[in-house]
């Protein structure tokens, strides 16, 4: 996997993330676990897209499981495993988009149509988080807690000093957490300001976003 591969990942995750958030009722699409919270404030207050929080992780986890079946039977059939995955979540995405880019304004939480369309994206960034650990990067692509934590743990370790050689491994690490969490939020600013503006045709913007990687050869 190339550089550019995964901050384009990040970029999308917080973007998706932040979208799904504003438009689909708080649904998180990359860090499904971030439903837990919602939906325990939308059990609470009455609040509606409690359908969409609850189905997020068993879908997820579905997702993720059979993604790992296809990347190991990929191979034998001669399919490059890394595109053919990327290939999938863009279709994802374009569901996504042309499920939101219908929605009513008299659609609420918990219109199947809206459950759907949080459920896409869910299918999307479980694809990418399959995609992040099978080629083992070393930054989660879809959250920012864990890269977080591992910078602070690499910068602590630089400071009270480390073998020269463990050395240049922490400072490459650091890079590319950086890199990658700026990509994150960048993609949460700019999603917020597309949804205040153009509302739910926001979601044109992530299958874009998943389909340059292979337009311009990042996938190997």
């Amino acid at each position: 996997m190339k550089r550019a591969t995964p901050i384009l990942l990040s970029l999308n995750a917080g973007y998706v993330d932040t979208a799904g958030f504003l438009a689909l009722q708080g649904l998180f699409a990359a860090h499904v676990t971030g439903n837990f919270v919602t939906l325990g404030m939308a059990l609470v207050s009455g609040a509606s897209g409690i359908w969409a929080k609850i189905l997020a992780l068993p879908v997820f986890c579905l997702i993720v499981f059979i993604s790992k079946l296809l990347a190991s039977s990929m191979p034998k059939l001669g399919l490059p495993v890394l595109r053919t995955l990327l290939s999938l979540k863009v279709l994802f995405l374009i569901a996504a988009a042309v499920m939101a880019t219908t929605i009513s304004p008299a659609h609420h939480g918990d219109d199947v149509h809206v459950i759907i369309t949080g459920l896409l994206l869910v299918c999307a960034m479980a694809l990418q988080n399959s995609i992040s650990r099978i080629y083992t990067n070393p930054v989660p692509a879809t959250i920012l807690t864990g890269p977080l934590t591992q910078m602070m743990i690499d910068v602590a370790d630089l400071v009270r000093g480390v073998a020269p050689t463990e050395q240049a491994i922490l400072k490459a690490r650091l890079s590319t957490i950086i890199t990658n969490v700026l990509s994150f939020a960048v993609g949460c600013g700019i999603s917020a300001v597309l949804f205040s503006q153009i509302g739910m045709w926001c979601f044109i913007v992530p299958p874009i976003l998943a389909f340059i990687p292979i337009v311009i050869g990042e996938v190997e």
